[in-house]
């Protein structure tokens, strides 16, 4: 077997959590059991994800859903089926939207470099509202009539990017863009858990959600679940399938043939493909992650900071489990003089230790033990200890 080792690398502590740069979360057994299963046979592809659909619409009661090869991939494939729809002739000619309605209107405080994955479609986003709070010039944040106000002809949907803080509320921009026949994507990648979402989010009309497969449901890094109106997944998987066949034999996927006008040819998302093996091993994931009792879970990860938080003491670090929501992550946060400092000195140290960085400019590190395994915790204590402690 062809390991890390032989590529001179070795392995790190992930204490940051599931991110994508440190390779996502650990692989649940079932998923890698179902991986190995899946590599064994030879599958349609459109039938495999078509017979997804009709899973994933029983587990999250959206009209239909696909795998995708990441919550990013999800997005691309979303905003391609609100500008294309089941007309070949637009699907063909994305990324370039001149000629189409191609705009999606987005909150100014929705932004971040994640959209990229929107605009790879050949959408552009339309920014709307003020961001007062962040720029300490007021209060108010974006509010529904501010959409409503920037709808004109080449207006295409609305991207919205959800957490538990977003404002305007999802339920008032999905009945806004229901009122103006407005398709409304939802970027929910890393809000899971709670495995709720899943439904809720779902269940508030959005016509597209996207989520991450790799992160809290412990499926393929490289994977993603694209959630919605079937029309629209339809399209998405259009969009993604291989299309190398005669049109004669040709059976569309989830949409009905009569929707077409001719056979598509390979689209935007063909570089988004995921095997067999991935699509089935974020099924069996998916399905571990639904019936496992979420506060068990999320209670077993707080009680592993606060072992963390029992061995920093005793060594005069003091630290605090940061967990608003027991039906969310905890954290432990650990105060550090100079963090930028102590997070690179983890980095660089034997075993080399990766901690959350966002709070690093206010002197902050943080803990997650969703990624960390039980024989790893003495050496992440010791190398916190030594960095806080022993500045090099």
């Amino acid at each position: 077997m062809f390991s890390y080792q032989h590529l001179a690398l070795t392995p790190i502590i992930n204490a940051c959590g599931t991110v994508t740069r440190l390779g996502g979360a650990p692989l649940r057994q079932a998923a890698l059991d179902s991986y190995q299963q899946a590599s064994l046979e030879a599958i349609p592809l459109e039938e495999l994800q078509t017979a997804v659909s009709q899973q994933l619409a029983e587990w999250t009661g959206a009209e239909a859903g696909i795998i995708t090869s990441g919550a990013a991939a999800a997005l691309t494939l979303g905003a391609a089926a609100i500008l294309a729809g089941s007309d070949p002739a637009k699907m063909e000619c994305l990324p370039h939207t001149e000629n189409i309605p191609h705009e999606f209107l987005v909150s100014r405080d929705h932004r971040s470099g994640y959209d990229h994955a929107v605009r790879a479609s050949g959408a552009r986003l339309r920014e709307i509202g003020l961001n007062e709070v962040v720029s300490g010039a007021g209060v108010r944040r974006t509010e529904v009539w501010e959409y409503e106000a920037a709808i004109c002809e080449n207006t295409a949907g609305i991207l919205y990017v959800y957490t538990k803080d977003s404002a305007p509320a999802l339920a008032d921009v999905v009945s806004l863009g229901q009122k103006h026949n407005l398709p409304v994507l939802v970027d929910a990648a890393g809000e899971l858990p709670p495995p709720s979402n899943l439904t809720t989010l779902v269940a508030s009309g959005a016509n597209l959600v996207a989520f991450s497969g790799g992160k809290a449901i412990g499926g393929p890094q490289a994977s993603g679940l694209l959630l919605g109106q079937r029309k629209l997944v339809g399209s998405a998987l259009l969009q993604m399938l291989d299309m190398d066949d005669h049109p004669q034999l040709w059976k569309p996927s989830l949409l009905d043939q009569l929707d077409f006008q001719a056979m598509p040819r390979h689209g935007i998302g063909r570089g988004f493909k995921v095997s067999k093996e991935s699509v089935m091993a974020l099924m069996s994931a998916l399905d571990e992650f639904l019936q496992e009792d979420n506060s068990v879970r999320m209670q077993g990860l707080a009680d592993t900071l606060s072992d963390i938080q029992k061995k920093l003491e005793q060594a005069g670090i003091i630290s605090q489990v940061h967990w608003p929501d027991p039906e969310t992550t905890p954290r432990l946060h650990l105060p550090a003089a100079d963090a930028f400092r102590v997070c690179q000195q983890l980095r660089d140290s034997s075993p080399r230790v990766f901690v959350g960085h966002g709070m690093l400019d206010q002197d902050i590190l943080i803990i997650n033990a969703i990624a960390l395994r039980e024989h790893q915790i003495d050496d992440l204590c010791q190398a916190l200890i030594d960095a806080v402690n022993n500045p090099l």
